[in-house]
């Protein structure tokens, strides 16, 4: 009889899996290719696509258009990993998935002059990135077991390391290439580098581990939630209340241009009136679901109104590709350099700035008699994305009074806003997979993206409000012009939003779930 896998020992000259490299070649790729053109995109916008809109229009227009299509980014890994866990695996939806990403891409080279044409590109680009986004971290640690899992470590080292690698690359060269070769060519390079990346993939479809689609679970997350919201009335009302507002969504936006904002705002809230539901009357639940599944919903719940706090942060961090750039167009440069390779800062400073926060920084807080929780980590990097936020909006104003300056001060504002993301991404990815038991951890991480759909859903919202007559009134009433005044905005935004998470997090209990050795 064969030894039971769970039980095999780790064995110390385990080597790491031979088809590890072709998923980091891939995921190297992927990211150059999704940076690549990401990050020429609002210049693209602004300076031809958007041409047939009065000048003043174009920034907030590109911006809109932007923060929709991060929005549909953040929004389809609910459908991506639904199809890799109930049907098709991991493998097989990160490779069909990726051929709809490459047809997206060839899009945006082919219809850089037809906004219909482009707008589908960014669409199945959307749908092809956000749909492999929960598989491809789970599918490299479905390569390791028992025997080897001690490898694990490096390889999502280097996963990371690689993402950040290509981020750097392509915000340094794209607007190069955009300048000097045209939007056709600029998009095309992300589509080839696109392309070579399912071939990586599929190249070593032979050695992969595939783990098959797991069966229903009838005590999932869901069905908990179904169960509870069954057993009385007053849970029942308040998800019909969700219900309503998600309607009227729909009335209050409509058009197929509408679709994503009206979808999101449906989705927040049958999220939010549902969660309230279940919560009320998740004891209902017990006896028809083991005490445990029950638990790790009302867990799931309770983070929740942490990852609701954290929305402002993304509000923040996501604009540094359209707002930010838009405000480095205004600022002196030399002839060489372009507006957006500002954006290679944040990836080269993430790699510095890893390192040096748990080598150096946090160790010698803790010698000092303060120890940098998840949470408090997480509060401090919402605080210092404000911080940043404060620094934009002092340089906007000097703009505004028609003092031209350096590009070389956004280093100042890219660093503060970088520290928050170390402090907030990495650290939240860590605490929201260890706040939920094994059964939970996929809706928990799943809502954990949808916080950067709802960040940017607030950006949206923002820029709606400044066409409002009465709201740019009281704008030009501050002595603010309007970007400074949105700058400024969104600065209290967040440090309203860090007060908030500080205060529930001193209550807030947390749970350790990570699975037994």
């Amino acid at each position: 009889m064969s030894a039971d896998p769970a039980s095999a020992a780790a064995d110390p000259a385990a080597r790491i899996p031979r088809q590890i490299p072709f998923i980091i070649g891939n995921e190297g790729c992927e990211r150059f290719s999704f940076y690549g053109m990401r990050n020429i995109l609002t210049v693209f916008l602004v300076s031809s696509l958007l041409a047939h809109l009065p000048e003043g229009d174009r920034a907030g227009a590109a911006k809109d258009v932007f923060h929709t299509f991060v929005i549909g980014v953040y929004f389809f890994p609910l459908l991506g990993g639904w199809l890799a866990d109930r049907f098709f695996g991991k493998y097989h939806t990160i490779f069909w998935l990726s051929l709809v990403y490459c047809a997206g891409q060839a899009c945006l080279a082919l219809f850089v002059d037809s906004r219909p044409g482009f707008y589908t590109g960014l669409a199945l680009i959307a749908l092809g990135s956000g749909g492999i986004k929960p598989c491809v971290s789970s599918f490299v640690g479905d390569q390791f077991d028992q025997t080897n899992k001690h490898r694990a470590k490096v390889v999502f080292d280097a996963f990371y390391w690689i993402i950040n690698f290509g981020s750097f690359f392509a915000s340094l060269l794209m607007p190069v290439f955009l300048k000097q070769l045209g939007p056709a060519v600029a998009f095309g390079i992300p589509g080839a580098l696109m392309f070579v990346s399912t071939v990586i993939l599929w190249a070593g479809r032979k050695q992969y581990v595939l783990v098959p689609p797991a069966p229903p679970d009838p005590h999932s997350f869901l069905r908990v939630c179904r169960t509870a919201l069954m057993s009385g009335a007053p849970g029942q009302v308040l998800a019909g209340a969700g219900v309503l507002v998600a309607v009227a969504a729909f009335a209050l936006l409509p058009g197929f241009g509408n679709f994503v904002k009206a979808a999101c705002l449906a989705l927040v809230a049958l999220i939010a009136f549902g969660g309230l539901g279940v919560q009320r009357q998740l004891a209902g639940a017990r006896g028809a679901h083991p005490d445990e599944a029950v638990e790790g919903v009302r867990g799931v719940l309770r983070v929740l109104v942490l990852f609701a706090l954290v929305t402002p942060f993304w509000s923040l961090f996501d604009q540094k590709a359209s707002t930010w750039v838009l405000q480095a167009d205004a600022m002196t440069k030399p002839a060489w350099f372009q507006s957006s390779q500002m954006q290679a800062l944040n990836p080269a400073l993430v790699m510095l700035l890893i390192p040096f926060n748990n080598l150096v920084l946090f160790p010698a807080l803790k010698r000092a008699g303060y120890e940098m929780t998840a949470l408090r980590r997480m509060t401090l990097g919402i605080a210092f994305s404000g911080a940043a936020w404060v620094v934009v909006g002092l340089m906007q104003v000097v703009l505004d009074g028609g003092h031209a300056f350096s590009i070389t001060w956004q280093v100042l504002p890219y660093a503060l806003l970088t520290l928050g993301e170390v402090l907030v991404s990495a650290t939240g990815l860590e605490f929201a997979y260890s706040q939920a038991p094994q059964a939970m951890k996929g809706a928990l991480m799943s809502f954990w993206l949808l916080a950067v759909t709802v960040g940017n859903l607030w950006v949206l919202v923002v820029n709606a409000s400044v066409k409002n007559a009465a709201v740019t009134t009281f704008i030009a009433s501050t002595g603010f012009g309007v970007t400074a005044f949105q700058m400024f905005f969104f600065a209290a935004f967040a440090f309203a939003a860090a007060a908030a998470f500080g205060l529930v997090a001193r209550s807030y209990r947390t749970r350790d779930y990570y699975r037994a050795a």
